[in-house]
């Protein structure tokens, strides 16, 4: 699968999806800085889905009703790197076919997929 991870996700969850063999760009590599609209431009541009940990995403694709090709927000606050690495990949790896075109939120106690309107 194809992602835009958000710059404000740790470099070692995009190491971990790469290791699964999935296309994953980090704002953090190309164009740290970049404003919310920009990286979701950048997602779409590339038919990729957009991995977050802010809630300002939310905003864009609901209220806003900007386009998304996916969104998956993280809310894992208080974990381990590592851990949070591993159930993204975990969710990612059971759950990809429901992700493209949906917006996800991963917590410690459940996992929510609601599809979006375009």
């Amino acid at each position: 699968m194809k992602f835009l991870a958000d710059e404000n996700l740790d470099w070692q969850i995009v190491e971990r999806l790469r290791q699964d063999c999935h296309l994953v760009w980090y704002v953090a590599e190309m164009q740290p800085g970049i404003s919310d609209d920009v990286v979701l431009d950048l997602a779409n541009q590339e038919e990729a889905i957009l991995l977050t940990s802010d809630k300002d995403f939310g905003e864009l694709v609901f209220r806003l009703r900007r386009i998304a090709s996916g969104v998956v927000l993280i809310r894992l606050p208080g974990l381990s790197t590592i851990s949070k690495a591993e159930i993204i990949a975990n969710t990612i790896n059971q759950h990809n076919v429901e992700l493209l075109g949906a917006f996800t939120v991963i917590t410690p106690r459940a996992i929510r997929i609601r599809r979006l309107e375009n």
